[in-house]
């Protein structure tokens, strides 16, 4: 296998508000989210219990991890490249992030991650997620005193930018740029909590995640200049 491509592990997370009914959370909670949801635009008459519901999940203070999706580059006996995924998803977060854990470890000191907007998102939601549920967290993710070499993180966002660091580009768009196929058209970003609270369909926001995993499988190839994978070489476990 190209070097390049050797001992990547894609990820995505989805996320959602810690609770569905903002009166379940404790007053000193509230008192906090108060105190963040200050800085936020509002429309008239949205309170802060409307803004919890749209926003929450997005920060890991307030938020809770429900599925990861992992995926690697694989090749069989004629050296065809496929891409493997997985993905953990459970309603009791310390559960899905201790196998998440477990995995990764196994992996060993050679494994790097990657993930759209990883270094801004994923990774450091992460570490504060596990730290929240007493996990100690895995040697790829321990930033702890290491040097910003030291640390084998990709991220298809920045390889993207170029050094340019104005705006951001979202993974659709450029999975539309390179004509990548995506879940997009199962639902978005802005669904996963309905989805969850509402409907409480792990295995269709697992699905939603494992296609962002591949699409960013897909764009990082597109990225080292070769073809994309076959979808008949994609192997869902």
């Amino acid at each position: 296998m190209n070097a390049d491509l050797k001992d990547i592990l894609f990820l995505d997370i989805e996320t959602v508000g810690c609770a569905n009914n903002y009166d379940e959370l404790s007053e000193r909670l509230k008192a906090q989210w108060a105190r963040k949801a200050s800085f936020f635009k509002r429309d008239d008459g949205q309170t802060d219990e409307d803004l919890f519901h749209e926003k929450a999940g997005i920060y890991a203070e307030f938020g809770k991890i429900v599925v990861i999706a992992i995926g690697k580059y694989s090749e069989d006996e004629q050296g065809t490249l496929g891409i493997r995924t997985k993905y953990f998803a459970d309603h009791e977060e310390a559960k899905l992030l201790t196998e998440f854990r477990e995995t990764v470890e196994k992996m060993g000191p050679a494994v790097r991650l990657c993930a759209h907007n990883g270094k801004e998102f994923d990774f450091p939601y992460l570490c504060r997620r596990m730290l929240v549920n007493g996990i100690q967290l895995p040697s790829i993710l321990n930033m702890s005193g290491k040097k910003p070499w030291e640390i084998n993180h990709l991220d298809t966002l920045e390889m993207w930018k170029f050094g340019d660091y104005k705006h951001y580009t979202s993974l659709d768009l450029l999975a539309t740029l390179f004509n990548i196929p995506t879940s997009k058209g199962v639902m978005d970003g802005s669904m996963v909590s309905k989805v969850y609270y509402q409907e409480g369909d792990l295995k269709k926001i697992a699905e939603y995640c494992i296609g962002d995993v591949l699409a960013i499988a897909q764009l990082y190839l597109k990225f080292k200049g070769m073809p994309l994978v076959d979808p008949v070489h994609i192997i869902n476990t």
